[in-house]
Order: structure tokens, then C-alpha cells, then sequence
């Protein structure tokens, strides 16, 4: 036995998938169809993220309501995301999937006829929660019908889908709308999603339904997981446009978190039966990659959030203008994806996830200098490294989180895996608002206190700009130049704490690199060393 071998043969043993002879043709053109569906699931995350103010003139609604178009199809799918596991196993990934594809094109129909804000809620909230069932049940499906020699391509390209999604969400949402009409956003899934539907019933048929589940269901923990999730997710989306604590209902919301979260950790810790198995986390290297899970969620999401607040506030660019300026950021993640997924294989994936996180943690510094001028040129090279530092840390911490996992604990464990990437984005994005505001807050009144009448420059800009403005529309020259300021200063506080975003959004992944040394180097077992097992 070489030592190689030995040295494997002498750590703790982790039961491997199974390793089939192979996997049909059948069964890889509806693995690719299930694929694609997850690809609608997570573009819809979005989709809407340049449209609202078109959405929102649409069903007019307020600038403050019209965020409930995101908010409330987070919420739902990070509910569902969870409960994939159970329902995998009691209805089979066929089934399952076939009812969330049909499901998801049944609302997103119903969203585009929407003409009240909250008619295209309700339809929002129920499409992210059937819709959300088809993500982690891609991931689980990738480790449970393909042998281990065949997996890296394959997570790769999952890799690329759940980064790719919200980056060109935006760019496909400004397009439609511009070219079209909003409504387009959700029209656009219809046919798809049912051929996904058609192809997933038809060929895939990897495991068997277990109604047996459904004695002893856990329905009071299914009750608590979805308060819990719910309120948590609510808290973090509108703290920071309520001022956190200081409003009532999120005071109120953060209690319902708090008990309900209590009530279902104790409920998952004692019942039998649990609707949510933990396990898993006691496998390290899936604990550690649900952690940096999170951070990626945040860093996928906040970017994402981000550019197109920037584009839109300070440049004044329209929803397609936003889309074809972003769609960069989505072409370097298609370019290296296949780069990270041989990387992964072949590299220690915690060197593969340093790559990564010093190259995303490099796009945000090299975007600290932000100025009101920046246009494409000057967000070209932050975008470029960004895509490529967001392919070589998802794939490598997918592989690091279920390349170990035994075979029945990937469906559950894929759930939350999922759920950790949608948590950090939402919490990333709470931390972005917040920071927006407090930001704003502090350099409005550091500019403010700057901008002294009785200063010369002062008085000079202003008897200059009165001038022109009298000139061209008759206004009192006197006066007609504060509009001007009061502006000018608005668009650079706004600029200001762009560059503060970048920064912190910069330390995060930095922080993140730092972690690495502490992470044991996981033992990744390939076809070659489980052929004699």
C-alpha cells in the first residue's frame, strides 16, 4: 500500500455517496432540464432588481411598498428551501421537482397579470416558496446520480448557474422592460418552465416516494421553521429602512424570531422525527462550507444590490443601461468557471477559495475611489475580477461542503446549504441598508456644515449657477442656484458612501481570507480511492 493510501486509509472514515456504473442519457438530459429550472429560481431572485421603478408606476405603488416585490419572494423561498429534504423523500426528486417547475410557472403567470401591489405580492411570495423547492433538490441531485469521477463538470456547472443567476437577473430584467414592458419578467418563464416540467417527468427517475413519512409528520416543527425563518428573514430586510428596534412591528417580528427560533431548535433537538435533520453540521468540512456559503451570499447578493443602487442614483442610467453595464461581471464567471471547476479538483480547495477571496476582496478596494464620473471604462476591471472571484469560491466551497456527506444526508443537507447562501445575502443586503443610511446620514451633515454662505467660493458658485439657471428658465438669480447645491451635494454624500460600501464590503472577504489557516484541508475521496470500498 503506498503511503498515500495509507494515510487515507488512517483517517476518521466518512461514508461516500454511492458510486453508480454510470448515468443514462435519460437521466443527464433531465438532470440538465432541473438544472435550467434552478437557473429560472434563482434569476427570479432578481429579475425585478432594475424594473422596480417601472413595476412600481405599474402598480402604483410607493417607493417604500414597491420593495416587497423582492422582499416577499426572499422570504418565501428561504422557507422552502429547508423543507426540500422532507419532501424530497416523501414525494421523490421527480415529483417534487415536477410540481415546483409547474407551480413556479403557474404564478409567475399570475404575477405579470397582476394590477394591484398586492395581488403581485401574494403571487411573488407563492412563486419564491414552489420555486424555491428546485434549488437545493439541483445540488442533491448532482451528488446522489453521479459517481464521484463525474462530479467535478457537473458542479461546476451548478457552480456557475447559482452565481450567474442574480448577476444577470438585472441585465435580462432591464432589457425586457425596456424592450417590452415588466410583465415580460415574469411571461418570459412560461414555456420554459414547462419543458423543464415535461423533460423532469419524463427522465428522471433516481429514487422512489416514501409516504411512509407522512406518520409522525412533523407539522408544529414545520410551523415553527417557517415563523421562525419568516421573521428572521422580515427583521433583516426592513430593519434597517424601519431603524431596527426603534419601529414596533420589527421589535414585534424580532420577539416572534426569537420564540419561534427556540421552539424549533428544541423541536429538531428532541422529536424523532425532526422536519429538519441537523446532522450534517457535525461533518466539518460541511459546517465550514455552509459558513462560507454565507459570506459568498453576501458578497453574490450585496454586489449585485449595490452597482445597480450606484448606476441608477448617481449615473441615472435606465433598467437596460444597468443590465448591459452589470452583464460583465456574468461573462467572467462563464469564462472561468471551467478554470475554478479544474482547479478544485486538482488544487487544495482552500488555496482555490484564497484565489477567490483575495480577488474579490481586491474588486471592492480597487472600487473604494468611486467618483459621480465612473462609467463603464472605470467599472470594467472591478467587475471583470469580481465574476472571476465569485466562480473560484463557489465551486470549490460546494465541493468542500457535500463531497463528503453520505448519500441519505444529501438531500437535507443541501437544503441547508442553500438556505446559508440565501441568509447571507440577506444579511448582507440589511448590512448594505444600514450602512447607506448611517453613511448618508453622517457625510450629509459633514458636507452640509462644509457649505457656508458666507464663504467666497460658496457665494461664487452660487451667483455663477443663479445666473445661468435665471437666464434659461427667468428664476430669481438670487435663489435659483441653491437647487443646484443642495444637488450637487446629495449626488457626492451619495458617492461618498458607495466607497464606504466597497470598503467594507472589502474587509468582509479579507476577514474571510484570514479564516483560511484555521480550516484542516478536507479529504476529498475520489472513484480511484473508494474502488476498493
Amino acid at each position: 500500500m503506498s503511503s498515500t493510501a495509507a494515510t487515507l486509509d488512517m483517517t476518521p472514515a466518512v461514508e461516500p455517496p454511492p458510486i453508480t456504473a454510470g448515468i443514462s442519457k435519460r437521466t443527464l438530459v433531465g438532470f440538465v432540464a432541473m438544472v435550467f429550472g434552478m437557473f429560472m429560481a434563482i434569476l427570479d431572485i432578481q429579475i425585478v432588481a432594475s424594473s422596480l421603478r417601472q413595476i412600481q408606476a405599474g402598480v402604483a405603488a410607493s417607493a417604500d411598498e414597491i420593495v416587497w416585490v423582492q422582499t416577499s419572494y426572499l422570504i418565501a423561498e428561504v422557507v422552502m428551501i429547508p423543507l426540500s429534504g422532507y419532501l424530497t423523500r416523501l414525494l421523490s426528486t421527480r415529483v417534487l421537482f415536477t410540481v415546483a417547475a409547474l407551480g413556479f410557472t403557474i404564478t409567475s403567470m399570475l404575477c405579470a397579470q397582476s394590477s394591484s401591489l398586492e395581488e403581485l405580492v401574494l403571487w411573488r411570495t407563492l412563486q419564491g416558496f414552489i420555486g424555491g423547492g428546485m434549488i437545493p433538490t439541483v445540488f442533491a441531485t448532482s451528488f446522489t446520480a453521479f459517481p464521484p469521477a463525474r462530479r467535478a463538470p457537473v458542479t461546476v456547472v451548478i457552480g456557475l448557474v447559482a452565481t450567474l443567476g442574480p448577476t444577470v437577473g438585472p441585465t435580462l430584467g432591464g432589457f425586457l422592460t425596456e424592450q417590452f414592458s415588466w410583465h415580460w419578467l415574469f411571461m418570459i418563464n412560461l414555456l420554459p418552465g414547462l419543458a423543464v416540467a415535461a423533460i423532469v417527468w419524463t427522465c428522471i427517475d433516481i429514487d422512489k416516494p416514501n409516504v411512509s413519512l407522512l406518520k409522525g409528520i412533523d407539522l408544529p416543527g414545520i410551523a415553527l421553521m417557517a415563523l421562525f425563518l419568516a421573521s428572521l428573514d422580515y427583521v433583516i430586510e426592513e430593519g434597517a429602512r424601519e431603524q431596527w428596534f426603534q419601529d414596533e412591528t420589527i421589535r414585534d417580528f424580532a420577539l416572534l424570531a426569537l420564540i419561534a427560533g427556540i421552539g424549533f431548535f428544541w423541536r429538531v433537538l428532541t422529536y424523532e422525527k425532526a422536519i429538519v435533520d441537523l446532522s450534517a453540521l457535525r461533518n466539518v468540512n460541511f459546517a465550514m462550507g455552509s459558513i462560507y456559503g454565507f459570506i459568498i451570499g453576501i458578497g453574490l447578493y450585496g454586489s449585485v444590490y449595490m452597482l445597480p443602487l450606484y448606476l441608477g442614483q448617481v449615473r441615472g442610467l435606465n433598467a437596460q443601461q444597468i443590465g448591459s453595464t452589470m452583464v460583465v461581471t456574468g461573462i467572467c464567471q462563464f469564462l472561468s468557471s471551467p478554470i475554478a471547476g479544474v482547479l478544485s479538483s486538482k488544487m487544495d480547495v482552500r488555496k482555490v477559495l484564497a484565489i477567490g477571496f483575495t480577488l474579490l476582496a481586491t474588486s471592492f478596494y480597487i472600487s473604494v475611489p468611486v467618483t459621480a464620473d465612473w462609467q463603464f471604462d472605470q467599472l470594467l476591471v472591478p467587475q471583470m475580477i469580481r465574476g472571476v472571484g465569485l466562480m473560484f469560491c463557489i465551486i470549490p466551497i460546494t465541493s468542500l461542503a457535500m463531497g463528503t456527506l453520505p448519500a441519505h444526508q444529501v438531500p437535507n443537507a443541501s437544503g441547508l446549504f442553500n438556505l446559508m447562501r440565501n441568509l447571507g445575502g440577506a444579511f448582507g443586503l440589511a448590512g448594505i441598508n444600514t450602512l447607506i443610511t448611517e453613511r448618508m446620514a453622517q457625510h450629509g451633515r459633514v458636507l452640509y456644515d462644509w457649505i457656508d454662505p458666507t464663504r467666497p467660493e460658496v457665494q461664487n458658485f452660487l451667483s455663477g449657477v443663479g445666473a445661468r439657471v435665471a437666464d434659461a428658465t427667468g428664476a430669481d438669480p438670487a435663489t435659483a442656484g441653491l437647487p443646484v447645491l443642495a444637488a450637487t451635494i446629495q449626488k457626492q454624500v451619495t458617492v461618498m458612501t458607495f466607497s464606504d460600501l466597497f470598503l467594507a464590503m472589502g474587509v468582509v472577504f479579507t476577514l474571510a481570507l484570514l479564516t483560511l489557516p484555521f480550516v484542516k484541508r478536507p479529504v476529498m475521496r475520489g472513484a480511484a480511492d473508494l474502488g476498493g470500498h
